[in-house]
């Protein structure tokens, strides 16, 4: 901590936080410091694709959430898990590269205001930092890639940048035979969710390099940010409050930061003539708290804990939208009753484990460079929807929750959740202490639509699973379980049932969200306007997930990559 004063603090050294200080830390001129509550992302098991299960409920890499009791869950609390370590949540996530629906950013458009958030302007945003792998006209694989000759593919993937986006290392005769299932019940096979309409089912693509899990710490600062003298990163350092100071136009201004280092408070402060930004990059869950901290949220709720008001922003905190992932099991004996027809029973003898640990050592693939979930599937729980509604993430595996040991039969799991819930939740302090975590409450299930479209998702998984593509495995649904009177169940029923086996799938957003700030159809909840400042001070960015106003239709790494990357030229261009 040699200086204390600088051109751009980043809070957060994240998916958003790495990439902005990549971009901002380039012009010399500026000085950039990027704080990290976490350590350095040196744990072997972050870099192993299957150490998501060590990364989960690990204090070194996780902020070890929890929800509070969940009615629509029938009364239970789930782990939420959150990067605290380089790179965020891009060092343990389930590394799928998925940027949403068109029709997504073309809402956000239409609730900001600004045209610059739809589909056909931010796609440039998604592909200046992407490496896609199908790009590569000498890479490895680039032979097998059924793409590789597309004259549409530049139109929408981009090679070349920081962001390796590869193919999957492995496949599943299980996972291939529920793929055929899926086409059978009438979903288009696909080799590409990421053109604007995710329909259809196929692998997912990962975000791995060589085998090895590519985070952004990786992607964006090394080499380049750890090279250059007007960068500096502080890790173990938690944010406690920010400074605010009356400003020139009458509005508070953000000058900085106090910053607890473990064994003191640092102020890390922005220059004195008014010209520099701090950015809150740390997430759906930190940015909220560190705002509520430092006096900008809900006037009751700072007042209830005793926190000076600085901006009263009823909308810091709410909001929230998660994806509820329905993991339903099915049991199966395959065509030969062997072992090795899913993982749990390929896993589950030192000889196993043996086989695996060679494979990836020797060729960085099998079951230890496997993504969380490697099958993926877009489609409409209902006919009459105009777009998929639904998304599947299936599993050649079965287990009660991540970090738990795996089930001692060969099972899969097809978890399916909906991918515009109407439902929303509440992040809040709990007190004025920075050290204490949130009180989370995300209201799943708490809509009739969203109670609605649970009901249907698992009945769109019992029509999948009983093709005849799957019939020589002889699945058998372990969870939810079907009833002695059978599959007919009411909406009701299966609702319920949706809330006894679902959990997150780590997708939260929308606490800070974006929208109109201004004028006649000026929107009360919104926290940042369109270009991500903060309502009613100065001196204030946001770039996470927290600025989302409507989540996307898929995983939500690579869109919080995109929002960066547009703020980083906005940043720019306003210092020119």
């Amino acid at each position: 901590m040699s200086e204390t004063t600088f051109d751009f603090i980043i809070i957060g050294a994240g998916t958003a936080g790495s990439l902005l200080a990549n971009r901002l830390s380039a012009d010399a001129s500026k000085r950039v410091l990027l704080i990290e509550a976490g350590r350095k992302d040196d744990y072997h098991w972050i870099h192993i694709p299957v150490g998501y299960l060590h990364c989960i409920g690990n204090p070194r890499t996780d902020w070890l959430y929890q929800t509070e009791p969940d009615a629509g869950l029938n009364g239970r609390a789930l782990r939420y898990p959150r990067g605290k370590v380089l790179g965020g949540s891009s060092s343990i996530n389930g590394m799928i590269y998925m940027r949403g629906q068109a029709r997504d950013y073309d809402q956000w458009a239409r609730l900001t205001g600004d045209m610059r958030w739809s589909w056909d302007q931010v796609l440039p945003y998604f592909k200046r930092h992407e490496d896609h792998y199908r790009g590569d006209p000498v890479g490895q694989r680039a032979k097998d890639a059924p793409f590789a000759a597309d004259p549409a593919f530049a139109a929408f993937h981009g090679t070349g940048g920081e962001w390796r986006v590869d193919q999957q290392r492995l496949r599943w005769e299980v996972l291939d035979a529920f793929a055929r299932a899926a086409q059978q019940a009438g979903i288009p096979a696909t080799e590409d969710f990421n053109r604007g309409n995710n329909e259809g089912v196929g692998y997912f693509e990962v975000n791995q390099k060589n085998g090895l899990r590519w985070n952004t710490a990786k992607a964006f600062l090394r080499p380049a940010c750890y090279a250059r003298p007007n960068f500096e990163l502080w890790t173990s350092a938690q944010v406690s409050r920010l400074l605010f100071e009356d400003g020139a136009d009458g509005r508070p201004r953000c000058v900085g930061a106090q910053v607890w280092t473990g064994h003191e408070q640092v102020t890390a402060r922005l220059p004195r003539d008014g010209t520099g930004e701090l950015i809150l990059c740390a997430g759906s869950i930190g940015t909220p708290q560190i705002l509520q901290l430092s006096g900008l949220g809900p006037g009751a709720l700072l007042q209830q804990h005793g926190v000076p008001m600085v901006q009263d922003l009823p909308g810091v905190g709410a909001n929230l939208q998660d994806h509820l992932q329905i993991r339903a099991v099915y049991k199966v004996r395959g065509p030969k009753d062997r072992r090795g027809l899913t993982l749990n029973t390929l896993a589950d003898s030192a000889w196993g484990k043996l086989k695996i640990g060679l494979e990836y050592a020797l060729r960085r693939s099998g079951p230890m460079s496997m993504a969380p979930s490697q099958l993926g599937a877009f489609t409409r729980s209902s006919p009459g929807l105009d777009r998929p509604n639904l998304e599947y993430h299936v599993q050649p595996l079965s287990l009660d929750a991540f970090g738990e040991p795996l089930h001692g039969f060969n099972a899969f799991t097809a978890s399916v959740c909906n991918l515009q819930p109407t439902s929303r939740g509440t992040v809040r302090i709990r007190s004025a202490r920075f050290e204490d975590a949130p009180a989370i409450a995300p209201n799943y299930l708490s809509t009739p639509e969203d109670r609605q479209v649970a009901a249907e998702s698992l009945r769109v998984t019992r029509r999948i699973v009983a093709q005849p593509a799957l019939a020589p495995y002889q699945p058998e649904e372990w969870k939810p379980g079907l009833p002695p009177s059978g599959p007919d169940q009411s909406d009701a029923d299966l609702a319920r049932l949706a809330g006894d086996i679902a959990t997150t799938i780590f997708h939260p957003v929308g606490t800070t969200k974006m929208g109109r700030v201004e004028g006649p159809d000026a929107d009360p909840m919104a926290v940042v306007d369109a270009e991500l400042r903060v309502r009613g001070v100065t001196g204030l960015r946001i770039a996470d997930a927290g600025v989302m106003p409507l989540i996307t239709s898929g995983n939500t790494n690579a869109p919080t990559l995109m929002i960066a990357e547009r703020l980083a030229e906005l940043l720019r261009r306003g210092q020119r």
